[in-house]
C-alpha cells in the first residue's frame, strides 16, 4: 500500500508505465445528449451508459443506443453492468458494436471475459481487502477500476482512502469515487492513474448532468497533468 500523498507530492505511478502524461476522463451516469455534447466537448475521452435498473442514471437500450449514436470518434462509448445476465450484455454489444464493457457487481473473471470484448473491472476499496488478488484475478481486464464501497454500485459520491490502493496494479487504474473539481488534482497527484471516473461530481442534482461541473473537471484534470509535466521538465 501506498501513504497518502499531499497535493505537492509526486506518487509512484499505478498500473502503467510513468509514460502516461495524459490522464483519460470519463464522465459517467450520461442520460441526455446534452450530457454527452457537454462532455465531449470539455474533452472526454469516454462516456459512461448504466445498465444497472436500480440506479438513478438507468438507461434503456434504446436509450444508450441513441446516446450511443451521439458519440464522435474517438470517444468511448462505456456500458455500466451490477451482475447481468449474459443475454443482456449480449444484446448491449450488438447494438452498440464500439462499446466498451464495464463490470460492477460480483461477476466473476471468466463471465467478464465471456463476451470477447475490452472490459474494464470495477474493484470496491475497503479495508482488509487483498486488492492485488483481485486485481490479479482479472488480468485480461483493460483497465481496474478503484471505487468506494458503497451502497448502490457506485455513484454515491464517496471518496476513499487513496492510500489503499497499491502501487503494483498489474493493469492500467481508472480512479473513481467521489471525485470532482474540488478534489481530482489531488487524486491524480496521490495515485497517478491512466484515467479518473467521474459522476455525481459532475451533477446539478441526482443523476442530472451539470455542463459547467463537466467543464470544471475537466479543466482541473488538464491542471493536474500540467503541473506533474512541469515538475518532471
Amino acid at each position: 500500500m501506498r501513504t497518502m500523498a499531499s497535493p505537492t507530492e509526486a506518487a509512484a505511478p499505478t498500473g502503467y508505465p510513468d509514460r502516461n502524461i495524459r490522464t483519460r476522463i470519463k464522465i459517467c451516469g450520461v442520460s441526455r445528449e446534452i450530457d454527452v455534447e457537454a462532455a465531449v466537448m470539455a474533452g472526454a475521452d469516454a462516456i459512461g451508459l448504466v445498465f444497472y435498473p436500480k440506479s438513478p442514471r438507468h438507461v434503456s437500450l434504446a436509450r444508450a443506443t441513441e446516446l450511443a449514436g451521439a458519440v464522435p470518434a474517438f470517444v468511448t462509448p462505456v456500458a455500466l453492468f451490477v451482475n447481468p445476465m449474459a443475454a443482456d450484455v449480449g444484446a448491449v454489444c450488438a447494438a452498440i458494436p464500439q462499446v466498451l464493457l464495464q463490470f460492477h457487481g460480483d461477476e466473476t473473471p471468466a463471465f467478464c471475459a465471456s463476451f470477447a470484448r475490452p472490459y474494464v473491472r470495477a474493484i470496491r476499496v475497503s479495508t482488509g481487502a487483498d486488492l492485488l488478488d483481485l486485481a490479479r484475478q482479472h488480468s485480461h481486464a483493460q483497465a481496474l477500476l478503484f471505487d468506494a464501497e458503497v451502497e448502490g454500485f457506485g455513484g454515491g459520491g464517496k471518496v476513499f482512502d487513496w492510500s489503499l490502493i497499491p502501487s503494483d496494479v498489474p493493469r492500467p487504474v481508472v480512479l473513481s469515487g467521489g471525485l470532482h473539481a474540488g478534489n481530482v488534482i489531488q487524486g491524480i497527484q496521490a495515485v497517478r492513474p491512466w484515467a479518473v471516473d467521474v459522476s455525481s461530481g459532475v451533477e446539478s442534482s441526482r443523476g442530472i448532468k451539470d455542463a459547467e461541473k463537466i467543464r470544471q473537471f475537466c479543466e482541473a484534470v488538464r491542471e493536474a497533468d500540467a503541473r506533474r509535466a512541469s515538475a518532471e521538465a
